[in-house]
């Protein structure tokens, strides 16, 4: 490398520097240059803020024709009798019926259907406790409004009515992501379970003597 290519080197480096030092600068009164901002400082739009970029002006866009969401799971059964009848001739619940899938599916039902199915699935809810709404019929001993006994529901049929509802009951598939649809469709079937069974008898332990001599104020 010769003396002039190493001046030239040198100027060069130099230049760089300068640039690099004027470029950076605490002082908000001299903020530096910016070379090629188009680049990356893109101008911001809000939501629903007007933008000429578009024939209808609107920043806010649509998804694409077509695309489908992250995660998102298919359910090839329509809002009909039809689709209700195959989804409970098809489908199975594919959780396993367990002490922490159970808790989950009561957690569940007490935040989205106890309000008007009650605590023990006997349509006696709060809401229906108002005199407003007739109550739905209990998963025990109620007749399904589609025909058949409650307690006699598949897997398949209750999880197609809280996806898409029934009567007054709307759909809850935008509230309950589809597992936890099927958590809350094993907890229904408890509560039938639950319902139906007799009450167990007293045993000669736990029942009060005949002669008891204490008092009962």
């Amino acid at each position: 490398m010769n003396q002039n290519t190493m001046k030239l080197f040198s100027g060069l480096l130099l230049l760089s520097m300068v640039v690099l030092v004027s470029s950076c600068s605490k002082d908000p009164g001299k903020p530096g240059y910016e070379y090629m901002p188009d680049m990356y400082r893109s101008p911001s739009y809000k939501t629903y803020e007007v933008n000429a970029l578009f024939a209808d002006s609107s920043s806010a866009r649509l998804p694409v024709a077509g695309s489908v969401p992250r995660g998102y799971i298919f359910f090839n059964y329509p809002s009909s009798n039809e689709g209700y009848e195959a989804a409970g001739r098809d489908l199975k619940n594919p959780f396993e019926s367990n002490a922490v899938n159970l808790a989950e599916g009561k957690r569940l039902y007490t935040n989205f259907c106890m309000h008007c199915h009650g605590e023990t699935g006997n349509g006696d809810g709060q809401l229906i406790g108002t005199g407003k709404f007739p109550p739905p019929p209990s998963y025990s001993s109620g007749v399904s409004s589609r025909g058949g006994n409650m307690r006699d529901l598949t897997d398949g049929k209750i999880y197609h009515t809280i996806t898409y509802g029934i009567n007054l009951m709307g759909p809850h598939a935008s509230q309950v992501n589809p597992e936890e649809r099927w958590k809350i469709t094993m907890y229904v079937h408890e509560l039938a379970k639950a319902g139906a069974a007799p009450a167990p008898a007293a045993s000669d332990s736990t029942a009060a003597p005949k002669d008891s001599t204490v008092a009962m104020n």
